[in-house]
């Protein structure tokens, strides 16, 4: 399933979440540290390796595939034989 990029809000919109995001936090008792701990979180999984050959070349599967892998792949070998953990 692929999700539509979100779409900027302006204006009284955009105060409007604002609002709303700071009440649901505090009802939630989440903290701004929280939150930002979370967010932290998120960008080191998403940047975390997880593919990786023998001669330590590595990828985080963001972006471009590399030229190692693409040559390994278009050799016959499984992307999978590189993952490092389960994805």
């Amino acid at each position: 399933m692929t999700r539509a990029a979100p779409q900027p809000l302006e204006g009284e919109a955009r105060e409007r979440m604002i609002r709303w995001i700071l009440r649901r936090m505090k009802e939630c008792c989440i903290t701004f540290d929280a939150l930002e701990q979370a967010l932290d979180d998120e960008v080191r999984e998403r940047e975390a390796i997880r593919y990786r050959d023998a001669y330590g070349n590595t990828w985080t599967g963001a972006g471009d595939m590399p030229t190692w892998l693409r040559r390994a792949v278009a050799a016959g070998q499984s992307i999978e034989h590189f993952q490092t953990h389960g994805l």
